[in-house]
């Protein structure tokens, strides 16, 4: 058992970094404040190639495997949790499912662009009433000759409003159950798709979260992905990956938060020497160190297992769900450690906290990942 990481993983791990600390760190709060999606960042993004990572070179990715993808998202955790958010949905949600279940020619046409960086992607499965029964939808694809008509309301979109493609999740035959839903690629230019609604949040306000309408969208027949009656089946292979993702994400933002508390700990005094030096302040360290070690490991196996074609639905979810809440422990503790200071703006671990938050509850709640863990292993 090798816990070693290949050498080009680190050094892909080393540039992004460099790269985080140099161009993300120093405006990681401005855009926070600002509530901007910040399109350069994702412009140098794709200048250095990782804006496919784990897609295949035929198609413009980088033809990378899922822990190198994991390593690039925790770097960009580490400094801006919206950051590795939208880097996260554009890859897992709206770029893999393509690669996987795509043709050619849908590759060629949308596909590319997202591995290239030509454009953010996103993925359009929650409505306003589904919420963790992510498969109760009422948006709906009807045929009509040779094209699908699309109507409905789709909530807590990422990316959605900077996106250049997004795939639907609508159902095609209302009596099939889980076999009536159905994957399509939709232009935001398409006629009848709007962005309704950008929500302000509690976090992660630099990376949009949107509600859609979708009023008589006509796709032409190659705008399906995949064949009609799949989209449940390719949307539960597409949250195996992106359940890594986020805990992936997680990682990164407990290791900030933990850096930041280390860091203060270690230069503030009080009563004559560093806080650090004090049991209590000393073992709440420890422990985000503990449980940082933890779900980075939980983390590495499931990527690694991923890439290996094994089922990892579970250790996905196990992934998701403790790195998760890791995560938010970890920030709340460095927000204590700093006191009052760690409550203002002017230090990190406050929008670690808020944003950390989230990994609890996207791309299933920690609720639903007890679901999962408990019919994986017979309960």
């Amino acid at each position: 058992m090798d816990f070693d990481l290949p050498g080009e993983h680190r050094m892909m791990r080393e540039t992004v970094r460099e790269f985080c600390e140099a161009e993300i760190a120093p405006l990681a709060q401005e855009i926070e404040d600002e509530h901007r999606y910040p399109a350069e960042v994702f412009d140098q993004l794709a200048d250095l190639d990782v804006m496919g990572v784990p897609v295949t070179e035929e198609y413009g990715g980088l033809g990378g495997d899922q822990l190198l993808y994991a390593l690039v998202t925790e770097e960009l955790g580490r400094v801006s949790g919206s950051i590795g958010l939208s880097y996260a949905a554009h890859i897992s949600l709206a770029s893999k499912p393509i690669e996987n279940f795509g043709t050619h020619e849908q590759k060629e046409e949308w596909l590319r662009p997202l591995a290239e960086g030509e454009h953010i992607g996103a993925w359009a499965l929650t409505e306003p009433g589904s919420g963790s029964d992510a498969s109760n939808m009422d948006t709906t694809a009807e045929k009509d000759g040779d094209e699908w008509v699309l109507d409905g309301t789709k909530q807590f979109i990422t990316n959605a409003s900077e996106a250049g493609s997004v795939l639907v999740k609508a159902v095609t035959d209302p009596g099939a159950g889980y076999g009536g839903v159905s994957t399509f690629i939709v232009d935001p230019a398409d006629d009848g798709f709007e962005v309704s609604t950008i929500w302000e949040k509690m976090g992660l306000n630099a990376s949009p979260t949107c509600e859609i309408q979708l009023d008589d969208v006509r796709l032409p027949e190659d705008r399906l992905l995949g064949e009609e009656g799949e989209g449940w089946e390719q949307t539960k292979k597409t949250l195996d990956g992106g359940r890594i993702s986020i805990a992936a994400l997680s990682v990164g933002l407990g290791q900030g938060a933990y850096e930041a508390a280390k860091s203060y700990a270690t230069e503030r005094e009080q009563f004559g020497q560093p806080i650090s030096e004090f049991d209590a302040v000393r073992n709440k360290i420890v422990d985000m160190d503990r449980k940082l070690e933890r779900a980075r490991l939980l983390t590495h196996k499931a990527a690694t297992t991923y890439d290996a074609g094994e089922d990892v639905t579970r250790l996905s979810a196990l992934a998701k769900l403790d790195a998760s809440e890791a995560s938010r422990e970890i920030a709340e503790d460095a927000v204590q450690v700093l006191g009052g200071y760690g409550y203002t703006t002017d230090f990190a671990p406050q929008r670690f906290y808020r944003d950390a938050k989230l990994m609890e509850i996207g791309e299933g709640t920690s609720e639903i990942q007890h679901l999962v863990i408990g019919r994986e292993i017979g309960l």
